[in-house]
């Protein structure tokens, strides 16, 4: 056990039942951390508690409905005491199509739902109970590299993840450093799911990575170690995390946000907020 985790923090993982979110809550419950499951299947919570030793909590809930978020943060909390570590994690890709216009309209709500509107209704849960606490807080967003490049095929998913990047900037900016709640935005890179193989089923074998550097950024995030990064967006399975916070007390604070890039410094949106 690594001992700076052994200090009774809580972690909230959704859409913790199967795939990245499972190895995230396995990977902090070995580290030290009180975990607690939330996802919308109730035996793919109980399979998970089951397998970790540590203090566990699980609780049903769509991360799309306020009174079901609501209600599991009040149970994760009331079995495990303050959540101080928000992993948003519950995540859904839409159905590949040959261009954005043909995707069903309702499954293409549906993922920017799961995907954006699942971590405001996170964070409107959570956030105001970290600041009146007055103690360290931090919630990681599980961003994907599909959110800062056009990819026609699955509009939704690049869309939702896009905006997340823009929401992470919104929270980071709303968040003083000096309030003690931190936000990242962190991508684990290609990973084996039912979901990327639902989207890249022809994709071979060796191509995927694995969860493992995702779960070091989470279980350094935890602790403090990766503050300085407030704001940022990193991919966990290409950064040197150690490079970034060398340079971030000299970054701009544009470094590693989305934003529109001009045709110059005559470009009259370039440097506009």
């Amino acid at each position: 056990m690594t001992p700076a985790l052994s200090q009774s923090r809580v972690a909230l993982v959704t859409g913790a039942g199967r795939g990245i979110g499972r190895k995230l809550s396995l990977a902090l419950a070995e580290a030290g951390l009180s975990v607690g499951l939330v996802g919308r299947t109730q035996s793919t919570l109980e399979s998970v508690a089951g397998e970790i030793a540590g203090p566990t909590a699980w609780a049903v809930a769509d991360v799309t409905r306020p009174e079901q978020v609501t209600r599991a943060v009040d149970k994760i909390e009331a079995e495990l005491g303050p959540v101080d570590l928000l992993v948003d994690n519950a995540g859904l890709s839409d159905d590949r199509v040959p261009a954005p216009w043909e995707s069903d309209p309702d499954d293409w709500w549906r993922v920017l739902e799961v995907n954006l509107r699942g971590p405001m209704l996170m964070a409107r849960a959570l956030v105001p109970r970290m600041l009146e606490r007055g103690t360290p807080g931090r919630i990681l967003e599980l961003a994907s590299g599909m959110g800062i490049r056009p990819v026609g095929e699955f509009s939704a998913y690049s869309v939702s993840k896009g905006a997340l990047l823009h929401w992470v900037d919104n929270l980071a900016a709303a968040l003083s450093p000096d309030g003690g709640v931190r936000v990242l935005a962190a991508s684990p890179g290609f990973v084996r799911t039912d979901m990327t193989e639902a989207m890249w089923g022809d994709v071979p074998d060796g191509s995927y990575g694995t969860a493992g550097p995702l779960c070091e950024v989470a279980r350094r995030f935890a602790v403090g170690e990766l503050d300085a990064l407030h704001g940022w967006f990193v991919h966990a399975s290409r950064d040197d995390v150690d490079g970034l916070l060398a340079v971030a007390a000299g970054a701009d604070e544009d470094t590693r946000r989305l934003r529109l890039r001009g045709y110059g410094p005559d470009d009259p949106m370039t440097g506009q907020r």
